[in-house]
């Protein structure tokens, strides 16, 4: 088994997979304050709660948004399993053909989403992930990573809304069932949800008629779940997408076992 690290602002997405097969996936908070060993002792009671045989594990990689968290992440897999995992970033092969700007800038959650994608999805396409910001990213009918976009993400606008509005209450994500809302929660929600859907729809078009084609529309990201059943356009919800790009970079770079 190899165990994946998708450490994003606001959750950790741990995983394992052998093969193609997806064995487990689950989340934890990302924090800044825990130490290695803190995070050691969540991460392995994790596994046993998964029945996971360490014995079992032979590899793993990490993927970061959150640079502070690479090495105390990797020091976690190596106190657990003994083995050094795979960090993506600058000098891991990809094979992602990046058309502007310095790839180095690039997110390391955008280059393994994408890395999946070309892989699963017909070309061209736009990967949204809807995590702490919302992100689209665009791939061209060659296989060209033409550049993202980058909106608030849902949650970091409901708690700017939140907190700088004394008469507006925390709310749930919830679907109000109708756009215009006769409550200050359901007018809220409907903001949210509708909002984005319609956000997501917008900007679908107008990448669509930038690069004079039809896409391919792919979905990843803790809140996706909630606001791509509202959009008029048709969009794949793929929640293994970045675990799936994790796995397939981890087989482009392992090294090949001695005989």
């Amino acid at each position: 088994m190899v165990l994946a690290f998708d450490i994003g602002n606001t959750n950790i997405v741990l995983g394992g997979f052998e093969g193609e097969k997806t064995v487990f996936l689950t989340r934890i908070s990302t924090s800044l304050d825990k130490t290695e060993a803190e995070y050691a002792v969540l991460v392995k009671n994790l596994l046993e709660i998964y029945k996971i045989d360490l014995r079992s594990i032979e590899g793993g990689i990490i993927s970061s948004v959150v640079p502070p968290l690479n090495n105390i992440m990797s020091q976690v897999m190596e106190l657990i399993t003994g083995i050094r995992p795979l960090v993506v970033g600058p000098g891991i092969r990809t094979g992602l053909n990046i058309a502007h700007g310095d790839p180095r800038e690039l997110g390391a959650d955008l280059v393994v989403a994408a890395v999946a994608a070309l892989q699963k999805y017909p070309k061209p396409q736009i990967i949204l992930d809807m995590g702490t910001a919302t992100t689209f990213s665009v791939i061209d009918r060659s296989g060209v990573f033409q550049g993202v976009i980058i909106y608030p993400g849902v949650k970091v606008s409901f708690d700017s809304l939140s907190s700088r509005t004394a008469q507006l209450p925390r709310i749930s994500f919830d679907d109000p069932g109708k756009v215009i809302g006769s409550t200050s929660v359901d007018s809220m929600q409907s903001g949210l949800i509708y909002g984005n859907a319609a956000m997501v729809d917008g900007l679908v078009d107008r990448i669509e008629a930038e690069l004079g084609d039809t896409c391919t529309v792919i979905a990843t990201g803790g809140l996706s779940t909630k606001i791509v059943p509202h959009c008029k356009k048709q969009v794949i919800l793929d929640e293994d997408l970045l675990l799936d790009g994790l796995r397939i970079l981890y087989e482009k770079n392992r090294k090949p076992k001695r005989m």
